[in-house]
């Protein structure tokens, strides 16, 4: 048995992954179309043979703009949509989706063989939450698109075998870029978005060390760098003495990670 993480894409023009094993393939988030994401998964060698689940966190565009294409599989079957109940209200067409499922922040549920625990960040939509996933003894915590991080979410992340964690911003990158003042108002609130000094002193203060896969993911294509979001990480890692044994890799816009295995 195996089990596989590979993040098709994140950031603010598209965003999902796949979580699977030998019994079962879930999509989180679908942010691409169908099309998009069915080459994503090519490009990683993974089958695109129909998902077991599409898992859905929050309602903005990037999390959903695929979600319709994607809800029948190549043989016309309608595939189960898992999100929350103002999340679906929020999706205008969710109520007339013949195949979704309410799952409650905090309540564990299972698809096939992999448990699924939602639980609640801190970003403005009607009910976002970030994912932990637990199949064959391996933990897999998702975590994008909150403002800051609450201890709920450092106690749901303890001890995963693979983390994906948001490293959105540099903040004197948004402070003298493009954005409206507004939207860099929004982007640094405690509803917005993670800067890599907030994620460089989770993991330099919080974070457990259990990870043998850390992906920071959500990178800014407007403010942020690779690089910058890169050696923050490393840096904060280096001073806690952790992430000698912890394979480092980052999230991008354009295409698919590395299928991580376990």
């Amino acid at each position: 048995m195996s089990v596989r993480v590979c993040v098709l894409g994140s950031g603010s023009h598209g965003n999902a992954t796949l979580i699977a094993t030998e019994k079962t393939q879930l999509l989180v988030d679908a942010g691409f179309s169908r099309r998009e994401t069915i080459a994503r998964l090519a490009a990683a060698d993974e089958q695109a043979n129909g998902f077991d689940a599409l898992i859905i966190s929050h309602e903005h565009s990037d999390h959903v703009r695929g979600l319709e294409s994607l809800t029948r599989d190549a043989a016309g079957r309608a595939t189960p949509i898992y999100l929350n109940e103002a999340t679906c209200d929020a999706i205008r067409w969710g109520r007339r989706a013949k195949a979704f499922e309410l799952f409650k922040p905090g309540e564990t549920f299972a698809v096939g063989d992999i448990e699924i625990t939602p639980f609640t960040v801190p970003h403005d939509a009607a009910d976002p939450v970030a994912f932990r996933f637990d199949t064959q003894g391996i933990g897999i915590g998702l975590v994008t698109d909150l403002g800051y991080i609450p201890e709920l979410v450092k106690r749901h992340v303890a001890g995963c075998h693979c983390l994906i964690f948001e490293s959105n911003h540099d903040l004197e990158m948004l402070k003298v870029g493009p954005y409206p003042w507004v939207v860099k108002q929004r982007v640094m609130s405690r509803h917005g978005h993670l800067s890599n000094l907030a994620t460089a002193e989770f993991l330099r203060e919080d974070f457990d060390g259990a990870a043998r896969v850390l992906v920071l993911a959500h990178l800014s294509q407007n403010n942020n760098h690779p690089e910058i979001a890169r050696m923050s990480a490393l840096e904060a890692l280096s001073a806690r003495g952790r992430g000698k044994a912890l394979e480092l890799s980052l999230a991008s816009q354009s295409a698919p990670t590395p299928v991580f295995r376990f």
